[in-house]
């Protein structure tokens, strides 16, 4: 049985800091539970809008949770 995999961007943000991550899993609140449980003293929410091209993975044992930083942030929120 093949499991259905979305792929997303989640921005965080730590005081000043500010980043993204890009994290597969099953769902967007999936996505979202995986980020706060990793760093639980950010903020967190997904970002929109979302790539179509990219959002649904083709990959049956793609594997769950951060797949790494998607982009940086130079300047202060």
């Amino acid at each position: 049985m093949e499991r259905k995999m979305v792929k997303i961007s989640v921005e965080l943000r730590s005081g000043t800091a500010r980043f993204r991550v890009g994290v597969q899993v099953s769902s967007i609140k999936k996505a979202l539970s995986v980020v706060g449980g990793r760093y639980p003293h950010g903020e967190h929410r997904a970002v929109f809008p979302m790539n179509p091209e990219g959002f649904l993975v083709s990959e049956p044992s793609a594997p769950i949770g951060v797949v790494g930083p998607e982009q940086a942030y130079p300047d202060a929120a």
